[in-house]
């Protein structure tokens, strides 16, 4: 009987506790930011840039803690 769980390369950790995908979340959202911050049509997408941007860049800090 095999285990799956001990196959080389195979991570255990669920979706949001791995450091690659987050990371990279976490760059889309800091780009989603700048370009809510950069577009000249709807003052809401404007309005809400910063805090986009803060979240893309706080979780950015964080994950990049997360072990490979």
């Amino acid at each position: 009987m095999t285990d799956h769980t001990l196959i080389p390369g195979k991570s255990r950790r669920p979706f949001f506790l791995r450091r690659g995908p987050m990371e990279m979340l976490a760059v889309a959202l800091i780009a989603l930011g700048f370009l809510m911050l950069f577009q000249p049509f709807a003052l809401v997408l404007y309005t809400y840039s910063f805090i986009t941007l803060l979240a893309g860049t706080l979780m950015f800090t964080i994950v990049s803690k997360f072990p490979e």
